[in-house]
């Protein structure tokens, strides 16, 4: 069995696609209509994806707890600095061993995103 992606339900694409592109740093992969008032994207890099669908009348569930989507990054401490300073509310820097560090921000609908720092 292989892992090929998570999908997140957004509200509007263009500003979920500029998260996840600008951001994160994903490249586009491809994106499509599906249905009449249905738009899926695709992001990734590597075989791994991240799925964005866009329907007209999906139900937003906002604030999401309790699972989050990593990404490793060369340092933490940097670049949460950059996304304060573009006005993102990121999290406190977790170190939980003196192996790695990281923080977490919020997508435009309320996915914990963690960007991970391996120290070794």
């Amino acid at each position: 069995m292989k892992f090929l992606w998570t999908t997140i339900h957004v509200k509007d694409m263009e500003v979920s696609l500029k998260f996840y592109q600008d951001i994160v740093g994903l490249t586009l992969k491809r994106r499509f209509n599906s249905a009449p008032g249905m738009e899926i994207a695709f992001l990734g890099e590597g075989e791994t994806e991240i799925e964005l669908i866009c329907a007209e009348h999906d139900i937003h569930p906002g604030n999401i707890v309790g699972i989050s989507i990593g990404f490793s990054i060369e340092n933490a401490d940097d670049f949460r600095k950059i996304l304060m300073d573009m006005g993102l509310v990121v999290s406190d820097m977790i170190k939980p061993n003196p192996m790695m560090q990281f923080f977490y921000v919020k997508d435009p609908d309320g996915v914990n995103v963690q960007f991970v720092h391996d120290l070794r």
